[in-house]
């Protein structure tokens, strides 16, 4: 039986050509009817979109194929974005969406076999590690002033994207255009955080008061309140914590997604810790060439931190979060909130915001009778070993990539297809579709002022400051597809009991050595990774590590501080003084 994937390529191997009417009425139907709200007048829409259709001149007629995960924002690329882009510049686009699994593995084909199974893709920006070494993807700095100027929309304005530190390599060149972003960041019942009841039955058992918790400790034991202390609110069981366990790649992207930094795995630096990243991947400044995982190489995947993060996970999934979570997948726990039976989750990605902020009648019970959000977004809490200046979470900067298997004339048309479905004219309505902003002037535009109230902090959260503390995989991983796949067999031996956490993270933190190390002879031999793939350190007696300032850090002796939370309105307040 065919897969998805091997499905999907043979039919993206196919091309036909249709040639349809194009043009400025096509242009201006659609920024009178879709294309609104925009950043720009309706005179600077029509000027950018005349661009586009004189530089698809020489592509009128051609079908492209272009591969993303499934997401709203993506689904409104496919069914609407498509059909405006062709009835306007005379390119068809078939815009797949298949599960993020398979888009990596799909990648990660067309890098091995250097067939063209797609003229562009959507692909996260965790891989710009691997782009940047194996040069396989386009260098789009180069591209856009070279081979692929006459077709880069002078109106780009890539300063405006958010995620640009994201998808630049070691060289300083952009490799991958941001097309949308969502943060991990912490949930939460305010209406029942706001509850004076609850509020005193909190100090009373814990002494500070309920709030947003600043850090681990005041997590967990809000987690253990409404699990064990409270237990029913409006005759409905709740509980106190919501994550996933399913044995499956979702639950390695589950940390590899900043989990570890988030306890303080890693070392200070943004948009990643230098030299110790979220992977527990050491690289030393200024150098490109990663050194090792282990602590015995001055990594630190199964250093203290990174063990104590993986503890935690387990135990608050086993004895805080609904019956069955253990066995749900990404796709599966994060919208289970709009059930209405958890109060808060420490670990869910704003790409969620749109299914719940859905009305009532579409099943969501977490929001009131005039379709206000019960709920908030805030800033993630942090873990014992955690110190200012490092990362506090992660963000999926979901970005396109051009290869260079990909003839040109394919590239150039797709390229144009991925500039409009980020330009000016069309971003800040897919923005409001999908709630993935990627463009600081579509954040701060008035239309999302006046939607702020419904989307619960989602935009005060991107007006903030505080936002560049989430950051994507960063450039000490030198192929994501090669390690990735490591982590969640790791991981699910220690929720099925058969290793305790510190027995997976060693076999992780060695398992992804033995990878790199395949990684440095292929550099060595045959220059792979361009010079910059891994030079491991030898092993040496973890405890010189350990006793060395930074990561990997010694085990404290206190892993459970003082609880401590803070008040949301106030921190609202403080972020829009700030930002």
């Amino acid at each position: 039986m065919k897969t998805k994937l091997a499905i999907a390529i043979a039919a993206a191997t196919l091309t036909f050509s249709t040639v349809g009417t194009a043009g400025p009425a096509e242009a201006e139907k659609w920024i009178n009817d879709e294309f609104q709200p925009s950043t720009l007048s309706s005179d600077e829409q029509m000027t950018e979109m005349e661009w586009f259709i004189k530089a698809a001149e020489p592509f009128a007629g051609m079908e492209i194929n272009v591969l993303s995960e499934t997401i709203p924002t993506h689904e409104y690329e496919s069914k609407t974005l498509t059909k405006a882009f062709e009835e306007i510049t005379g390119i068809k686009v078939n815009h797949q969406l298949l599960g993020e699994g398979e888009v990596v593995q799909a990648v990660q084909t067309q890098m091995q076999t250097k067939r063209n199974l797609y003229d562009a893709y959507i692909n996260d920006s965790d891989l710009i590690g691997t782009h940047s070494r194996l040069q396989l993807a386009v260098n789009l700095t180069d591209w856009m002033e070279g081979e692929g100027a006459d077709v880069t929309n002078p109106m780009l304005d890539v300063d405006d994207f958010m995620g640009k530190s994201f998808t630049t390599g070691p060289d300083g060149k952009l490799y991958q255009l941001p097309d949308q972003q969502f943060a991990n960041l912490y949930w939460f019942r305010k209406d029942w955080f706001d509850r004076e009841d609850l509020q005193a039955q909190f100090k009373e058992i814990y002494g500070y008061e309920l709030g947003v918790p600043v850090n681990w400790s005041a997590y967990e034991d809000i987690a253990e309140f409404f699990s064990v202390h409270v237990k029913e609110i409006d005759g409905v069981q709740i509980y106190g914590h919501m994550d996933y366990g399913k044995r499956a790649p979702d639950l390695g992207w589950r940390m590899t997604d900043a989990w570890l930094s988030m306890a303080g795995a890693g070392s200070k630096g943004l948009p990643n810790g230098i030299p110790v990243d979220e992977w527990g991947i050491r690289m030393e400044a200024g150098t490109c060439n990663p050194v090792g995982a282990s602590v015995s190489r001055g990594g630190a995947a199964n250093a203290p931190a990174a063990v104590y993060a993986i503890r935690k996970w387990d135990e608050w999934l086993r004895k805080y979060a609904p019956p069955g979570a253990a066995s749900y997948d990404f796709y599966q726990s994060l919208p289970a909130l709009s059930t209405g039976n958890v109060a808060q989750q420490i670990f869910w990605y704003t790409a969620f915001t749109a299914s719940m902020v859905a009305s009532k009648e579409d099943g969501n019970n977490t929001v009131d009778d005039d379709g206000n959000p019960l709920w908030r977004m805030a800033p993630s809490p942090k873990g014992p070993y955690w110190e200012d200046g490092q990362k506090l979470g992660y963000q999926d900067a979901g970005s396109w990539t051009l290869f260079k298997s990909t003839p040109v004339d394919r590239r150039k048309a797709a390229w144009l297809y991925a500039q409009f479905v980020v330009s000016k004219t069309v971003s800040l309505k897919k923005t409001h579709v999908g709630l993935t902003p990627i463009r600081d002037s579509d954040i701060r535009h008035e239309s999302f002022t006046e939607r702020a109230p419904k989307l619960g902090g989602l935009v005060e959260f991107y007006r903030s400051p505080d936002r560049v503390r989430w950051s994507p995989t960063g450039v000490n991983v030198p192929d994501y597809p090669k390690l990735a796949q490591i982590w969640w067999q790791q991981i699910g031996d220690v929720n099925s009991g058969a290793f305790t956490p510190q027995e997976a993270m060693d076999r992780l933190a060695s398992e992804m050595d033995q990878v790199m190390a395949r990684m440095q002879s292929a550099d060595e031999k045959a220059g792979t990774y361009g010079g910059c793939g891994p030079r491991l350190n030898e092993p040496k007696d973890p405890s010189e590590w350990l006793n060395m300032e930074g990561s990997p850090k010694a085990k404290l002796d206190n892993e459970k501080p003082q609880g401590e939370t803070v008040n949301y309105d106030e921190l609202v307040k403080r972020w829009a003084e700030s930002g």
